[in-house]
């Protein structure tokens, strides 16, 4: 009886998983349908993830406030943010567009992410030049490669460079198209097979890892 309760999580998960894998080779209605019921049926599953994840933010949030722990005043931050949004779309529910954006969403958006996504952005913008500058040191030929690639780059990119050498435009859409494409693409295929190898590791119960433990 134990046994059978310990393997009987990577039984549905092989015949699922078997199911499914097949089903993407399958056009029959019935195996449509079968994607469908099981689309909506994640969608339900999501929604009670969402309202657990929430929840367990909001206790974990709540009791850094209430100990003072460091960095308690960001939580503060935290819960002001996701109220405020609740309470202006409970507020604006079903009335007129507000400055032109749809939505109160839209405004909360607009008005409040997008220029905390710009400072946020900016600042980065600094440690980015520093890491830039620590790893185009040409110490070795593939250094050299990299920092004369990425400043032809850089310069094709802005309409200053542009103007100044008139065909690194030229080759900057070269070097993006052609070479940094193929490097994509060999990058994605190998992240594509990495995936199909551990779909197989988990359908097989060699990977379980998602059970709680690891390979047994």
């Amino acid at each position: 009886m134990i046994f059978l309760r310990r393997q009987l999580p990577l039984l549905i998960t092989m015949i699922t998983g078997l199911i499914f894998a097949g089903q993407y080779y399958v056009p029959h209605p019935a195996s449509e349908q079968l994607l469908t019921s099981a689309t909506k049926w994640l969608q339900i599953i999501g929604g009670f993830a969402l309202v657990l994840g929430v929840t367990s933010l909001f206790q974990v949030h709540a009791a850094k406030i209430r100990r003072k722990e460091a960095g308690w005043g960001y939580s503060v931050v935290l819960y002001a943010g996701m109220l405020g949004t609740m309470a202006v779309g409970w507020w604006a529910n079903g009335k007129e567009s507000v400055e032109g954006v749809s939505t109160a969403f839209g405004w909360v958006y607009n008005f409040m992410m997008v220029p905390l996504q710009g400072t946020m952005f900016a600042i980065l913008a600094f440690f980015i030049a520093s890491a830039a500058y620590r790893s185009f040191r040409a110490r070795s030929r593939e250094a050299a490669v990299l920092l004369v690639a990425a400043v032809i780059v850089m310069m094709g990119r802005v309409p200053l460079g542009e103007y100044l050498v008139p065909v690194s435009g030229d080759i900057s859409q070269w070097i993006l198209n052609v070479l940094n494409a193929s490097v994509r693409r060999a990058i994605l295929i190998g992240v594509s097979l990495g995936a199909v190898a551990l779909s197989f590791k988990i359908i097989f119960g060699v990977e379980r890892s998602y059970l709680g433990g690891g390979k047994e």
